[in-house]
């Protein structure tokens, strides 16, 4: 072969491969503006849709008293709440992205139902403790530290449920108040009951999958408690003393997980006049 016909068609593989790549670059670039043209028309369409369906929400809820916006993305609090009439009895702010919320919710001092679950709350607002009215208190599956001492003024509380949250010490602002029934603290980072529990009036509380290793035998003093979930703790089973097990009015307690064996347990002073506590309520259900 020729060189110069050689060196010729050389040029033109090495012109054609160039030429194919440039396409190619073109192609993959025109590939992705399409694709992010159609994820910013997709995002402004879902705002669209999302903020219309708010305003759906808020017309409605004006005549009901009951406001639901979950499952809408929204990262902050809808600005349309903070002039809104004082008319709410329910507000359902639950699986959303809300990291903070506005003092403006101590707006609605007329809720009783307050649903925040499922968000990114790591703190709720003082002014969370101007809803006296508030009867049923759900933040579950947040990464709450810690809980507001303002609670304390909700009078009205019934049900509060904080589980799988991040808390470390035991919410002791929630002791006292008479007509709380059901607490709920499973899956969070608690390590001591406090002595303060023995004012609690509730029937029911879960601490399930803390880290508690101090239970206070003060917990014997519940006027009203029935039921007690500890497990998947790290508890002794000499935490649970006699007077406990003889004094208290616990006739369900739950200890599975913790430090010690059913034997350890049911060998405990006291564990004899808890199962008569037990035996009776189970036989009252049959």
């Amino acid at each position: 072969m020729n060189p110069l016909n050689f060196l010729w068609s050389g040029y033109n593989a090495a012109v054609a491969a160039a030429a194919q790549k440039c396409q190619q670059q073109l192609f993959a670039e025109r590939k992705t503006k399409n694709f992010t043209h159609q994820l910013e028309a997709k995002t402004s369409s879902e705002c669209i849709m999302g903020n219309k369906q708010v305003r759906q929400h808020l017309e409605t809820a004006q005549k009901t008293g009951i406001l639901k916006i979950s499952l809408q993305r929204l990262q902050e609090f809808p600005p349309q709440l903070k002039n809104y009439p004082n008319v709410l009895k329910t507000l359902d702010l639950s699986e959303n992205r809300f990291e903070r919320l506005p003092d403006e919710l101590g707006h609605f001092t007329l809720v009783k139902h307050l649903n925040l679950s499922g968000n990114k709350l790591i703190e709720l607002p003082d002014v969370i403790g101007e809803l006296t009215k508030l009867e049923v208190l759900l933040v579950m599956n947040n990464y709450l530290t810690k809980i507001p001492k303002t609670l304390s003024n909700c009078n009205n509380l019934k049900t509060v449920n904080l589980t799988n949250n991040q808390i470390k010490e035991f919410p002791t602002m929630l002791c006292g108040l008479k007509h709380l029934d059901v607490l709920d603290l499973s899956r969070n980072k608690i390590t001591i009951v406090p002595a303060e529990v023995g004012t609690l009036y509730m029937t029911e509380l879960n601490l399930n999958q803390n880290q508690i290793s101090t239970l206070s035998e003060e917990i014997a003093t519940c006027p009203k408690l029935k039921v007690l979930r500890l497990e998947e703790n790290c508890l002794q089973a000499n935490a649970f003393t006699p007077r406990i097990l003889k004094e208290s009015k616990i006739c369900n307690l739950s200890v599975d997980g913790n430090l010690f064996n059913s034997k350890q347990f049911t060998d405990l002073e006291g564990y004899e006049v808890y199962m008569e506590r037990y035996t009776a309520v189970k036989k009252k259900m049959f």
